[in-house]
């Protein structure tokens, strides 16, 4: 067998990587706009039936651009933000060892849709020392395979990236689930020996600045980090 010469490696990698990532990215950007139309939908139905309830309660839905949108659920925001680039997992990960990858390695590349939790009040009065939490990340592949890693329901739930195809209805499961989450992963008081002292700056910024950091678990162990109820 001849030795390929550089050009004809640069036109293999054209036809095996750079056309399969394009096709990936395609499919993402379209599940992308799907999730952004459903979690319209699951947001005005939300607050039509918490305004019955409790007009304070917050449910909106923002969209910032091509690649990010926004639900804000009571207290917490969620962001939902689409990466541009196609990722390959490493080897040592699990997929791996599935048939699935064996029979087509190119099932591996996969768009990812990054999920963050932060306070509805770290964006209102402008706290940029307040901290967020990536609560989640949804993978997707050429063939609209899926799945995804997160805390709690999100990482157990939708892991079957084998059979799992990302439809409408598994794109209200996974903001379902997320709203949820959130929902669920209250505020905590943080140990009083972390912010016992102060500077006088801090303390002379006004409320729409204020430098004293908040997080849902600043100064504890990070909670989420375990599947174990609360």
């Amino acid at each position: 067998m001849e030795k390929q010469t550089p050009h004809e490696l640069i036109l293999k990698s054209f036809k095996e990587k750079s056309s399969i990532k394009q096709d990936v990215y395609a499919k993402t950007f379209l599940a992308f706009n799907k999730m952004k139309s459903i979690a319209f939908t699951i947001a005005a139905d939300l607050k039509k039936e918490a305004n019955q309830m409790d007009q304070r309660i917050i449910v909106d839905y923002r969209e910032k651009g091509e690649f990010e949108f926004e639900l804000r659920i009571a207290g917490d925001l969620l962001i939902f933000s689409m990466h541009t680039n196609i990722f390959e997992f490493d080897k040592s990960h699990q997929l791996w060892r599935s048939s699935y990858i064996k029979e087509d390695a190119a099932r591996s590349f996969c768009g990812m849709i990054n999920i963050y939790n932060f306070l509805n009040d770290s964006f209102r009065y402008n706290r940029v020392n307040d901290l967020g939490y990536m609560i989640g990340r949804v993978f997707i592949n050429k063939e609209n395979h899926y799945f995804a890693e997160g805390k709690r329901q999100l990482g157990f739930l939708y892991n079957d990236f084998v059979h799992a195809v990302i439809d409408e209805k598994a794109i209200k499961a996974v903001l379902e689930s997320t709203i949820l989450y959130c929902l669920n992963f209250d505020l905590y008081t943080p140990p009083f020996d972390s912010i016992k002292e102060i500077s006088v700056s801090d303390m002379q910024v006004t409320s729409e600045n204020m430098q004293i950091k908040t997080g849902k678990r600043l100064g504890f162990r990070f909670q989420v980090d375990s599947d174990e109820v609360d």
